[in-house]
C-alpha cells in the first residue's frame, strides 16, 4: 500500500463555491435511483479495482488499502451469510474508531444485515437499552469495551450471540478467527439488499432522554457519500482527518464515504485531542478536516501550537461552528475555506453554506427549492407547539423572525432527501411528524431547532426548541447568552438553561461556567451585550461541563440540579438587583428564594 505524501489539492475556486458544488453533487447523486441494487460497498469495490493499493483508511495502528478494505468487507459479508444473518437481521457493533470499523459494517450490510452502531461511551442500563431496542441477532464487541458490555449484560433482555474483536484471551468467541476461516461473499448474491433496505441504525445523542435508533437506508448512505463528495469536491489526492465518533453519521459516514467514493483516503484517530490535532494533520498530510462546532472552539481556546499553520488543509467541513468562533478559527489556523452545513441523521432538512458566510448554517438555492421544501413556522415557546391561525394551519415566520424549521416529507422514491425513515419505535417516529401544517393532509418533519432566515435566503441557528425559555415576558436564547459569556476573557465554556423560581412566571436564566472570573467585570460585560431579561440570574462555577461524545452539553442534568447549594458542591452565585452584583448563594438565601421572599 502506498503511504507516500499526496500531491496537494488546491483550494476550491470561486465558481465551485458559488454553484459548482451544488451542480457536482446533483451530477454524482443522479444515477442512484436508476440502479436500485447498487449500494455503497459496490462503489468501494469499483474504487478498489481502479486504485488497488492506494491508501483508503489510515491510523497509527492499522492501515487498509482500497483493495484490503474491499476484501475485508467481503469476508465479513461471508461471515454474516454463514451465521444466519438474513436481510433485515441486526448486528450490533461496539468498537472504538479504527479502520476495521468501516470494513465490518460495509461487509455485513452488503449481506443484507442491519448494523447498529453503538455509542462506545455507554455502559450499564443505557447501553442495554440501545441494544434491546434493535433486537440484534449478534453483537460484536471490541476487547477494549468488554468491561463496558459486561456492565450492560445484567440489564439485557435480548439473547444475541456475542463475539469479541481483538486479542485479549477472552472466553467470548473471536470474530476475527471466524472471519479468517471462511470465504468471502460472492459479488452477485441473490439475497443482496436494494437501496430501499435499511443498512444502519444510528442513535440520537440522548441529551433529552434515552437514545433513539434512527433508520438509515442504503440509499441514504450512498446519497450522503456522493452528495458531500460533490459539495467538497473530493479527489483522489485528498486526505481527510477524522477524529469524530464513527458511530455517528458525520464521523462514520460523511467524513469517510465522501472521500472514499472519490478515491481519497481518511486518517482516523480514536478520539479528538486538541493537543495532538495539528501534529496529526501535518503527519498524515491532510487536505480536509471534518469538524463539529465545539471542536473548533476547543482548538481556538488551546495554547498556540507550532504546527497549527504548517498544514495543507484546503477545506474544513462540518456543522455547528458558531459566529464567535468562525473568524478566529479561519484566520488563526489559515483555513482557506469553511463548508458549514446543517443536517440530522434522521431528518430531511439539509442546508449548505458554500459561500463561507460567517454564522450562517446554509441556504437552499432556488433551483433546488422543489427538492427540499423547508420552512420556518411560529412557535409557542411555553408549549413547544406551533401557533395556528383561525383555520387551524401553521403560520410562516417573517424575514429574520425565529421559528421552528420544518421539512416537507415526501415518499422519497426519487428524492431520498425528502424522506423521513424514522426510528425503530413507531411512537418516537410519529412525534417527529407535524401534520396539517399548510394543508389538512400534509406532513412535515420537525427538526426541533429554532432558526431565522435573512432576506438573502441564509438560515441561522437560534436555539434548540426547549432550550429557549421565557423570562419577564421575553424569549431568551440560551445560545446567544452562552456566546456572550464565552466572549469574556478567560471563559472558554458555558452552558445556559432556565430554572423555575417560586412566585415568578417563566424560567430564570442560569449559567454553568468553566472558570473563576471577576464577577463584577463579568456582570458589566454581560450588561453591555445582553438585555436585562437575558442576563443569567444564577451562576455555577465548574471545573468542566459534562458533554456527549460530540461535545453537546448535558443540560438536562444541570437543569435538574437547579440552584440548591445543599445539593451542589460547585460555587453558586445569584444576581442581587439592589446591590447590582453577583453574590454568593448560601443556604439561608436559598431558603428565602424558595419561600418566594425574594423578588427578581
Amino acid at each position: 500500500m502506498r503511504l507516500d505524501k499526496v500531491e496537494r489539492a488546491s483550494p476550491i475556486d470561486a465558481g465551485h463555491a458559488t454553484g459548482g458544488g451544488w451542480l457536482r453533487a446533483l451530477e454524482m447523486t443522479a444515477p442512484i435511483a436508476k440502479s436500485p441494487t447498487r449500494i455503497l460497498p459496490h462503489v468501494i469495490d469499483d474504487v478498489a479495482a481502479a486504485s488497488g493499493d492506494a491508501p483508503a483508511l489510515l491510523s497509527d495502528h492499522e492501515c487498509l488499502s482500497f483493495r484490503a478494505l474491499a476484501e475485508r468487507a467481503r469476508l465479513y459479508a461471508g461471515w454474516a451469510a454463514r451465521h444466519g444473518v438474513s436481510k433485515g437481521d441486526v448486528v450490533c457493533l461496539l468498537m472504538p474508531n479504527r479502520p476495521e470499523y468501516l470494513a465490518i459494517w460495509l461487509g455485513i450490510t452488503r449481506a443484507g444485515g442491519i448494523v447498529s452502531l453503538l455509542n462506545s461511551n455507554l455502559t450499564g442500563a443505557s447501553l442495554a437499552h440501545c441494544i434491546d431496542i434493535v433486537a440484534p441477532k449478534h453483537i460484536i464487541v471490541d476487547v477494549e469495551l468488554l468491561a463496558a458490555f459486561a456492565s450492560a449484560r445484567p440489564h439485557l433482555t435480548s439473547g444475541a450471540k456475542v463475539w469479541s474483536h481483538g486479542d485479549a484471551g477472552s472466553e467470548v468467541p473471536n470474530i476475527e478467527h471466524a472471519v479468517g476461516r471462511g470465504d468471502a461473499a460472492p459479488t452477485d448474491d441473490a439475497h443482496a439488499p436494494t437501496i430501499a433496505d435499511c443498512a444502519l441504525y444510528i442513535y440520537t445523542s440522548g441529551t433529552t432522554g434515552l437514545p433513539k435508533a434512527a433508520r438509515v437506508s442504503h440509499q441514504r448512505l450512498l446519497t450522503w457519500s456522493l452528495w458531500f463528495a460533490g459539495m467538497m469536491g473530493t479527489r483522489p489526492n485528498d486526505r481527510m482527518y477524522n477524529c469524530l465518533p464513527m458511530y455517528h453519521s458525520v464521523g462514520g459516514v460523511v467524513a469517510t464515504g465522501a472521500v472514499l467514493v472519490s478515491g481519497g483516503s481518511v486518517a482516523i484517530r480514536k478520539r479528538f485531542s486538541a493537543r495532538e490535532f495539528w501534529d496529526d494533520v501535518a503527519r498524515f498530510d491532510c487536505t480536509l478536516v471534518q469538524y463539529i462546532g465545539e471542536l473548533c472552539r476547543y482548538l481556538v481556546n488551546a495554547p498556540p501550537h507550532p504546527a497549527e499553520t504548517k498544514h495543507h488543509i484546503r477545506l474544513a467541513c462540518g456543522n455547528g461552528l458558531r459566529p464567535d468562533v468562525w473568524e478566529q478559527f479561519k484566520d488563526r489556523f489559515r483555513i482557506p475555506q469553511i463548508l458549514e452545513f446543517y443536517a440530522a441523521t434522521e431528518g430531511n432538512v439539509t442546508l449548505f453554506n458554500l459561500e463561507g458566510k460567517p454564522g450562517a448554517i446554509g441556504r437552499i438555492p432556488a433551483f433546488l427549492a422543489h427538492r427540499s421544501p423547508t420552512t420556518l413556522v411560529k412557535i409557542d415557546l411555553n408549549t413547544g407547539e406551533p401557533l395556528r391561525d383561525a383555520d387551524g394551519l401553521c403560520v410562516r415566520c417573517a424575514v429574520n423572525e425565529p421559528g421552528e424549521a420544518l421539512g416537507l416529507i415526501s415518499d422519497g422514491r426519487t428524492n431520498v432527501g425528502g424522506r423521513f425513515e424514522g426510528y425503530t419505535g413507531r411512537q418516537e417516529s410519529e412525534r417527529k411528524i407535524l401534520r396539517g401544517v399548510f394543508k389538512p393532509a400534509d406532513a412535515w418533519f420537525r427538526t426541533g431547532d429554532l432558526m431565522r432566515k435573512d432576506d438573502g435566503g441564509f438560515f441561522y441557528f437560534v436555539d434548540r426548541l426547549g432550550d429557549t425559555f421565557r423570562w419577564k415576558g421575553e424569549n431568551v436564547s440560551t445560545t446567544e447568552v452562552a456566546e456572550a459569556i464565552t466572549a469574556f476573557p478567560g471563559l472558554t465554556e458555558a452552558s445556559v438553561y432556565g430554572v423555575e423560581i417560586p412566585g415568578h412566571d417563566g424560567r430564570a436564566g442560569m449559567a454553568a461556567i468553566v472558570g473563576s472570573p471577576d464577577l463584577a467585570a463579568l456582570r458589566e460585560h454581560l450588561a453591555n451585550r445582553l438585555p436585562a431579561y437575558a442576563r443569567p440570574l444564577f451562576l455555577r462555577l465548574r471545573g468542566e461541563i459534562e458533554t456527549t461524545a460530540t461535545f453537546k452539553h448535558r443540560k438536562n442534568e444541570l437543569a435538574r440540579d437547579g440552584y440548591d447549594p445543599a445539593a451542589i458542591a460547585d460555587p453558586l452565585y445569584v444576581h442581587d438587583p439592589e446591590r447590582r452584583a453577583y453574590v454568593p448563594l448560601d443556604a439561608a438565601l436559598y431558603r428565602r428564594i424558595s419561600a418566594g421572599q425574594v423578588r427578581f
